[in-house]
Order: structure tokens, then sequence, then C-alpha cells
């Protein structure tokens, strides 16, 4: 697993604890941080944030595309995926479109259901091909 993608888990790490604890995102972090076993690297941090700062609008266009499901229905595994995946397609420019969307369909691959991975694919290719009319 490349550099990215093991920020990439360990931001669902953060993401799904968080919401499991019903903590904030950044308090959740912040202990990841300072216990720093295994440490957190820059770019983990760069997508809770990230996160964080866009969450109510994640959430909208995930419930607004998400056809026939709403977040609630959603397994946690899932939904966070999507969170992390919708901000690094939509505010992370310096990833190509296509890695960031594989990236987050292999994390469903790995640690949801049979269903997750093209639930996934398909929600993140969706907001890839609205990238350029959503309003964020």
């Amino acid at each position: 697993m490349s550099a990215r993608g093991k920020s990439r888990k360990r931001a669902l790490d953060v993401l799904y604890e968080a919401e499991l604890r019903t903590e904030p995102l950044l308090t959740v972090l912040a202990e990841k941080v300072e216990r720093a076993e295994p440490p957190v690297n820059e770019y983990t941090i760069t997508l809770v944030e990230g996160v964080n700062r866009h969450l109510g609008r994640i959430d909208e266009l995930i419930e607004t595309y998400a056809e026939g499901w709403t977040l609630d229905r959603m397994p946690v595994v899932d939904r966070n995926i999507l969170r992390g995946g919708a901000y690094e397609l939509l505010w992370v420019d310096e990833v190509p479109d296509g890695v960031t969307i594989s990236e987050w369909v292999q994390l469903a691959h790995e640690l949801s259901t049979d269903e997750s991975p093209s639930f996934v694919n398909g929600m993140l290719a969706r907001f890839k091909q609205l990238k350029s009319s959503l309003t964020l």
C-alpha cells in the first residue's frame, strides 16, 4: 500500500472511530496525533481536517445523490469512505480523480460488504462527473 493509501486508511479509521464514539473528528484526530501509535502523517491530518471543514456539504451531496439511501441507512464504514473520498475528490486538486476513486473503492473492498465497492465507485464517479457544476 502506498504512503497516501496508508494515510487514507488511517483517516478512515479516525472518521469511523469519531462517529462510533460520537466525538468530534478533531478531538479523535488530536488523540491519535498525541498518542502517535502509529504516527499520524500529514496527509491523514489533511483528509480528516478537510472532511471536518466540509462535512455539512459532503453529507448533503451524499444524501442528494445516493438514490434510495439515506446516510443513516448506510453502513458506518461506507458513509465514512464516501466522506473521505468526496473530500479528496472535490477539494484536493493535486491527486488525480481516478486515483482518488480507485483508492477509496479499494478501502470499501477491504473493509465493507460485497456490494460496497460498486456503491462507492458509483457515488464517487457521479461526484467526479458533476464536479465542475457543484457549488462547493
